[in-house]
């Protein structure tokens, strides 16, 4: 059985190749480790507070954002 899941995978991925693509390897960070939860709190707050004190930015995108309209 574990042939014909091999065999499965080596045409999936020469499909893929086939088609244009190569694999990568990337590393990310590790979601289950010990204060990741709380590091993501503490950065999507420094970035709201962030966000909240640049009135600048927030024009920009909206003027950005009303450039978009009818395009397609």
């Amino acid at each position: 059985m574990s042939t014909s899941v091999s065999r499965r995978v080596q045409k999936h991925r020469n499909a893929l190749r086939a088609a244009g693509l190569r694999p990568i390897q990337i590393w990310v960070p590790d979601t289950h480790r010990a204060g990741f939860a709380a590091e993501c709190r503490r950065q999507a707050s420094l970035v709201a507070k962030s966000d909240r004190q640049d009135t600048g930015l927030s024009d920009f995108m909206n003027t950005a954002l009303s450039d978009l309209d009818g395009w397609h």
